[in-house]
């Protein structure tokens, strides 16, 4: 396995992470026999970072993992998991919460401990709450090693979380199709620049780049060296010497030693000129398979009123693209702030024509928002993001709650 250093502390972090977001499931539940052989599998072979979060599974991923990283296992790997931004209300709760995932991780400490999902406004309201203070004093008892954040908004907003502590780590989307989506290759430079370690989520976008469009195959087909979709999609990601590790959700154990291997071979600055020129032929198939034709080169932004003109359009695309279910609740949860607490919808411009005049591309900007916002949005938004932010969070809060307490049943 190849490691990276994370120059702040010194560890040796191997170059692939491994996910426990999309582990194998069974009747609904966490598949455990088959989600423990890929996982001891992949520690076996050299992976010694784990990354998880309260959420992820229904809540039982954390339990899940206190449970297998017994009897040695637990010493031979860095665990990371995140803090629920959208659920803290008060300082109070993020003693609970973090109590709560030590009790369940079956560990006295964690070695990365991120806040979820941050965007400029949640960032904002957690930092009067007392966030950075809180994270500070664990940091002392001993109770978190390393302290960072996982992030979902523009550059802009990334740079601004960046600066505002010495973070030891970051987390950040990011693959061939996203190199100007939220912090995109801008983000993942400037992090590495300021001695943060930059982890990588999303490196097969959720699994379009694994399973890609006819054209996008047939010149993957054309290389010289035969690679799978999946391969190609890693090796990209890897090649970036900013990038400290690549956290992959793997279901399969023929996944686990697909990406070991690529984690292996692939050294920074290892593709030929060749081979990133294919990567580009492969990208301009995507972008005519696009509704709008974005690049999300970002000239646009920042919006006069906040829209995240970008993430509209990358939404709206993936709809047609890839005949992506979800996304107008994808939609209204990120981009109505439902969750991050920062509204950037489409809905939101007012036609001022700022953004047309810096579009290399010449869109009719608000004309294609005016279209997004009836296709995703539709009549009535407003009263649905009001809904979410007093009814979901809570919701998903009980559930989490219901959740955490069987775990705790089953462990007992």
């Amino acid at each position: 396995m190849q490691y990276r250093k994370n120059e702040k502390n010194g560890d040796e972090i191997s170059a692939l992470g491994f996910g426990a977001m999309r582990l194998p499931t069974k009747n609904g539940t966490i598949d455990k026999e088959n989600a423990k052989k890929q996982i001891y599998y992949a520690i076996d072979h050299g992976v010694n970072f784990i990354d998880t979060a309260f959420p992820y599974h229904g809540g039982a991923s954390e339990s899940f993992l206190g449970e297998i990283l017994k009897d040695g296992y637990r010493e031979r790997v860095m665990l990371c998991t995140k803090m629920p931004s959208w659920s803290i209300k008060k300082y109070e709760d993020m003693e609970k919460y973090l109590e709560t995932q030590l009790d369940k991780l079956q560990t006295d400490h964690i070695d990365y401990y991120l806040i979820h999902s941050l965007g400029k406004g949640s960032f904002e309201r957690l930092k009067e709450l007392g966030v950075l203070e809180f994270l500070e004093k664990m940091k002392k008892e001993g109770k978190i090693h390393n302290i960072g954040f996982s992030f979902h908004d523009n550059s802009d907003a990334f740079k601004g979380i960046a600066d505002a502590y010495p973070w030891d780590a970051c987390l950040i989307q990011y693959n061939y199709l996203d190199e100007k989506t939220q912090a995109g290759t801008e983000g993942v430079e400037y992090a590495h620049s300021q001695g943060i370690a930059v982890f990588i989520m999303e490196p097969l976008k959720g699994g379009i780049l694994a399973n890609v469009p006819e054209e996008a195959q047939k010149i993957w087909d054309s290389a010289p060296v035969q690679r799978s979709p999946a391969d190609w999609a890693l090796r990209w990601v890897l090649d970036h010497p900013e990038v400290t590790c690549v956290i992959s959700g793997m279901g399969e154990l023929s996944q686990v030693k697909e990406n070991i291997q690529v984690a292996e071979e692939t050294l920074p600055g290892s593709l030929t000129e060749d081979e990133l020129k294919l990567y580009n032929e492969v990208k301009q198939v995507y972008r005519d398979l696009m509704k709008i034709d974005c690049t999300s080169c970002g000239y646009c932004m920042p919006c006069p009123v906040g829209v995240d003109i970008p993430s509209c359009f990358e939404i709206y695309n993936h709809k047609y693209m890839f005949k992506t279910k979800g996304t107008s609740f994808t939609y209204l949860t990120r981009l109505g702030g439902v969750f991050s607490g920062n509204e950037s919808h489409a809905g939101l411009c007012n036609g001022c024509g700022k953004c047309v005049r810096a579009c290399p591309q010449k869109l009719e900007i608000p004309t294609l928002l005016e279209d997004v916002s009836k296709e995703l949005g539709g009549v009535g938004f407003q009263y649905r993001v009001k809904i979410g932010k007093a009814v979901l969070v809570p919701l998903f809060d009980a559930f989490l709650s219901i959740s955490d307490r069987f775990s705790r049943r089953s462990r007992a």
